[in-house]
């Protein structure tokens, strides 16, 4: 569960409103002045993550408005320093250390408060910088660098790192190096200052990973929202299905999935992301066998319109896209399995090995499912476990 949380709440249009409304900097900061969410209860999110099936939560602890939600002595710009006067972070970690819930953080390079960030207009960036800033790329980074000890240091055991936006392209291993000495089971992902462990494709964007297979350890990212990914009032929300086939393609071939919910300003996740997340949970829990300890299984058959995974002698058919009949041909697999049940609902699969009309070059015969149940389950990925006797 990615989440998403800060002042941006509070108008609740877009979590880059300062930017992208051309907000002035100290209207924006006076939103502090009403930050109090008296709903917030980490045990409540961590309640719908498991719903969901999810297994980690990454959490915005310093967006692009450089609003801190933690405890930090660098800067006054933090949720201290507000009517709700708490330490959200640490109510968050505690919870997620006494429920065995891996977390991460989030921590944005470009900050559009902090007067020694060198705003230049690039992407995500004020134009330039304002009246009384003093831009210093290296005062800048000390100050980073003293955020992300307290992050590392201050909370108990972290999982991950969740960089965003190093839209100066600046170089520094060392502060990569600084959290893993730090934080020992961290990883680590490529928005930072350096190229981390893992890359970030967003919003099924997927120009920088194979088709076929994920070579480079890989979590996507996406938001329940269209339009934001922090709280939006009037969101325009995915379905449930386009969600559901975007997890599948990742997951089945091997990556993590990194699913966005935007609390409200009270600190309560909206009931429409919820309902979301809640939909997508079940169908997890009827399938999440097809990726615990599987591989993909990119040579199993040359039919593009289904990805494979694999347990040594199971292999399961990820109908990942929109079926357009309910029968799958699985080119040049020629053998029967010994059992095909559809995880979805726990129903038998028809299986045949026959020639059709379009192999009559070949003639050949090859494996069929028939009379998959497409317009029953139509808003669901259907997989279909099959267990031969050999590979």
């Amino acid at each position: 569960m990615f989440i998403h949380w800060g002042l941006y709440a509070i108008p609740a249009w877009h979590e880059q409103l300062q930017w992208r409304k051309r907000v002035p900097r100290d209207e924006y900061g006076r939103l502090a002045d009403q930050w109090s969410p008296a709903s917030f209860d980490p045990d409540q999110w961590i309640d719908l993550a498991e719903a969901a099936g999810m297994e980690y939560l990454c959490f915005t602890t310093k967006h692009h408005d450089g609003f801190c939600l933690w405890n930090t002595a660098q800067t006054s710009f933090n949720t201290m320093n507000t009517p709700y006067g708490k330490d959200v972070l640490k109510l968050l970690a505690d919870a997620c250390h006494r429920r065995h819930m891996p977390l991460c953080l989030y921590y944005s390079c470009v900050d559009w408060h902090h007067p020694h960030y060198p705003n230049q207009g690039r992407s995500h960036e004020l134009p330039e910088p304002l009246p009384g800033d003093e831009p210093d790329l290296e005062k800048y980074m000390d100050f980073v660098k003293a955020q992300v000890r307290e992050l590392c240091t201050n909370y108990g055991e972290i999982h991950g790192f969740w960089w965003d936006l190093n839209s100066i392209k600046h170089v520094d291993p060392s502060v990569n190096a600084m959290i893993r000495s730090l934080q020992p089971k961290v990883i680590i992902n490529n928005r930072g200052y350096d190229d981390g462990d893992f890359g970030t494709p967003e919003r099924d964007d997927e120009t920088s990973v194979s088709a076929e297979k994920i070579m480079r350890p890989t979590e996507a990212c996406q938001s329940v929202g269209v339009q934001s990914w922090g709280f939006r009032s009037n969101e325009d929300y995915y379905t449930t299905e386009h969600l559901i086939r975007s997890i599948d393609r990742y997951l089945a071939r091997g990556a993590n999935y990194l699913l966005n919910v935007g609390p409200m300003a009270d600190g309560v996740i909206p009931p429409a992301s919820a309902q979301i997340l809640r939909r997508i949970g079940r169908w997890i829990d009827a399938v999440k066998e097809s990726f615990i300890d599987t591989i993909p299984a990119i040579d199993f058959t040359t039919n593009s319109d289904v990805l494979v995974t694999q347990r040594k002698s199971t292999f399961y058919i990820h109908l990942y896209k929109e079926p357009i009949s309910s029968t799958v041909q699985l080119k040049p697999v020629k053998v029967l399995p010994r059992r095909a049940v559809l995880l979805n609902n726990g129903q038998a699969v028809e299986c045949i090995v026959d020639m059709l009309p379009n192999d009559h070059v070949s003639q050949e015969s090859f494996l069929r499912l028939r009379n998959l149940p497409v317009e029953e389950l139509e808003n669901e990925v259907l997989i279909v476990k099959l267990e031969f006797d050999d590979v």
